[in-house]
């Protein structure tokens, strides 16, 4: 990490901000000039930022490809119910997503095996 290490933590529009932006594969530089910015402008906002307009918000929304509600944090629950703590199933998933490509693959295998046993 260059520069400074932050004294505090980023806002929480920063953070949604900053992983749409490597989800998508973008450098702060790549996504400033698709929205006709500055690096330092897009920086400002991934860290300090407490309050972007409306505007901003909706372009980032619509380069990143992703929603507003995305991006602000108030996303609707998917499967409409009340959000709470993750499931058991849910953390196990996010655990998977954190292993090397071949664990990946192998738990991938299995499950795949179970279900076709279960299936029939």
């Amino acid at each position: 990490m260059a520069g400074r290490p932050p004294t505090k933590d980023a806002p929480d529009f920063g953070k949604r901000l900053a992983a749409a932006r490597r989800a998508k594969g973008l450098s702060q530089e790549a996504l400033a000039k698709l929205l006709r910015t500055t690096r330092v402008n897009i920086g400002y906002y991934e860290r300090k930022a407490t309050n972007p307009s409306l505007d901003f918000i909706h372009r980032c929304a619509e380069v990143l490809s992703v929603s507003v509600a995305d991006l602000i944090g108030a996303a609707a629950p998917k499967n409409g119910r009340k959000p709470g703590p993750p499931s058991r199933l849910q953390k196990q998933i996010e655990q998977i997503g954190q292993l090397p490509r071949a664990r990946q693959r192998f738990v991938s295998e299995m499950l795949d095996t179970v279900l076709q046993k279960s299936s029939t």
